[in-house]
């Protein structure tokens, strides 16, 4: 489906406005906007790498904001998205919760390289077992703990109250490093000897069985007071030297808060966000129309550059 023309005059727009060719990035959530799921396989469509190397080559840098977790993006498909600029790639991780590049070691490897983290309080992570143990004395055990810890080589640890959904949380949950069960009081004490990045509360219970304890959310992300997509992208780009105003920013839920903070903001499919760009905002339907919308930012700003 080719672009709408109004959002060729956005771009034209944007780049007059910004020196986005100078001081610019490009900076993309994951899921659902520059990725997809194929046959139980996560890839970058074609179009969106074709667009994406084609801004990388004129010398913008990409910019990942998401909140899969350092492993589970080099697991997923790093080695696919490192391919595109053979050169680190800055990565904010875990809701704003970490950040750094995504690298090739001296074995080939690709490894996570940390610039800056932002563990949560130990408060923080209290007030997050406060609400489980609030749900445990209800009676609701349906529920599960995911953490990430700052050393990113440990992965996703996921606590359960109940030792015998191990093996079905095993075969679900095959991103899991680690699935634990211990008491609150064990697992309090494991996560004040680390520094913990993101927390993530799910529960999985019927809707009826949470009206006892009500102010808990059926998914609920912890991270350190502020800190969120947004914040981890203002950090990385202290780091990087750019500038957010002359940046674009695509995402498609209301996790990705980054949005407001660049100068045009991309919304991906069918929701409505509230997210508005700081000098212009786009929507387009499909990670297929991203990459079409890329490839022309690309082609606009190799015109727009000196010759």
């Amino acid at each position: 489906m080719a672009l709408r023309e109004h959002i060729d005059e956005e771009l034209r727009a944007f780049l007059a406005e910004t020196n986005f060719t100078g001081a610019g990035a490009l900076i993309t959530d994951l899921d659902g906007t520059a990725v997809h799921e194929f046959e139980g396989r996560i890839v970058i469509p074609d179009p969106v790498a074709c667009g994406l190397k084609r801004l990388n080559d004129l010398g913008r840098p990409i910019v990942l904001n998401t909140l899969r977790f350092p492993l589970n993006v080099i697991r997923t498909f790093g080695r696919e998205w490192y391919s595109i600029t053979n050169a680190p790639l800055p990565l904010v991780s875990l809701n704003g919760g970490v950040v750094g590049y995504l690298r090739e070691d001296a074995a080939g490897e690709i490894v996570f390289e940390e610039l800056d983290a932002f563990p949560l309080e130990p408060l923080e992570i209290d007030e997050v077992l406060t609400g489980v143990r609030g749900l445990l004395a209800n009676g609701v055990d349906d529920l599960l703990v995911f953490y990430y810890t700052r050393d990113w080589t440990l992965g996703e640890t996921i606590w359960t109250p109940v030792r015998e959904k191990i093996p079905h949380l095993q075969t679900k949950y095959t991103s899991a490093s680690s699935i634990v069960c211990l008491s609150l009081d064990d697992l309090r004490e494991s996560l004040m000897t680390q520094d913990i990045c993101m927390m993530f509360l799910l529960v999985e219970a019927p809707q009826d069985r949470l009206m006892a304890y009500q102010h808990v959310k059926r998914s609920n992300f912890a991270t350190r007071k502020g800190v969120d997509k947004l914040f981890g992208v203002r950090a990385i780009a202290d780091r990087l030297g750019v500038d957010l105003q002359a940046s674009v920013g695509c995402g498609d839920t209301p996790m990705d808060s980054f949005l407001s903070g660049v100068g045009l903001a991309v919304h991906v499919g069918s929701r409505d966000l509230e997210y508005k760009g700081l000098l212009r905002t786009v929507k387009i339907e499909s990670s297929q129309e991203l990459g079409e919308l890329l490839f022309r930012l690309g082609g606009l700003e190799s015109k727009a550059l000196p010759q």
